[in-house]
């Protein structure tokens, strides 16, 4: 074992030409400081795209959390109201919900179709044994709701898209960067004239970095836009059974 052992440090030497030996960058920090000007710029354009989808990622997490916790709240309301005008009361303290924004919606729609058809503020469930108010179109009802889903589901999509930007364009950066940084080692190889080992390894080593950077900020971009675009389809089916629950209230009491 002491031989072989001596005869590793031995072929060390033969490989690293005369004061080269432990010279040569080895951290990740060497690397990059070491690295060339278009490889630092990918690197710090990588990081950019990083830092910002992180950012979304926070930002959106709140977002949905205060979403959901509302919603809750919101449906734990308005099926426990026997009027809609105490659902509306509501609606301001709970407006992250995408549910508000459907119900105002509607409830809109409905107290301009029965604005004057009854006395008082307008589209509330009315009492048995009272005169009961009657819709024009219930298809303007839904088309009402249709509309603000629609606009609900844009906002709840918004920034998400920059995750897919990042896990698409990222790869290909860094794969730039490292295109880049072998055909500058090859350069330098062909400057020297040598291709050994200890001439030709940083230079690649330097420029696949780049690459490793790039994943870096790609995989989780995939994974976050997956998850909250699985999130925004959560949402989007909770404001279509939202909206035929309204429009069933509203035809049985409006029609």
């Amino acid at each position: 074992m002491h031989t072989l052992w001596v005869y590793a440090l031995a072929l060390q030497e033969l490989a690293l030409p005369a004061g080269e030996a432990g010279e040569q960058p080895t951290d990740v920090l060497s690397l990059v400081a070491a690295a060339g000007p278009v490889v630092k710029l990918v690197l710090f354009i990588l990081i950019l795209f990083s830092v910002l989808s992180w950012a979304v990622v926070f930002y959106k997490a709140v977002h949905f959390r205060k979403a959901e916790q509302q919603t809750r709240a919101f449906l734990d309301v308005f099926r426990r109201s026997s009027k809609f005008s105490e659902v509306q009361a509501v609606c301001r303290s709970l407006s992250d919900s995408p549910l508000v924004a459907l119900f105002q919606a509607g409830y809109s729609e409905l107290n301009a179709q029965l604005r004057g058809a009854q006395p008082g503020p307008g589209a509330e469930r009315p009492a048995a044994g009272t005169a009961r108010p009657t819709l024009r179109s219930l298809e303007s009802v839904d088309r009402a709701l249709l509309r603000a889903s629609g606009s609900e589901v844009t906002r709840l999509e918004q920034r998400v898209g920059f995750l897919a930007t990042t896990a698409s364009i990222t790869p290909f950066i860094g794969l730039f960067g490292t295109v880049w940084g072998i055909m500058t080692a090859f350069q330098a190889i062909g400057a020297v004239g040598s291709s050994n080992l200890a001439i030709v390894a940083p230079g690649i080593a330097e420029a696949l970095i780049a690459t490793a950077a790039g994943l870096f900020a790609a995989i989780p971009a995939v994974y976050f836009y997956n998850h909250f675009t699985y999130r925004v389809k959560t949402f989007a089916t909770a404001m279509d059974d939202f909206s035929l629950e309204f429009l069933n209230i509203s035809e049985r009491n409006f029609t």
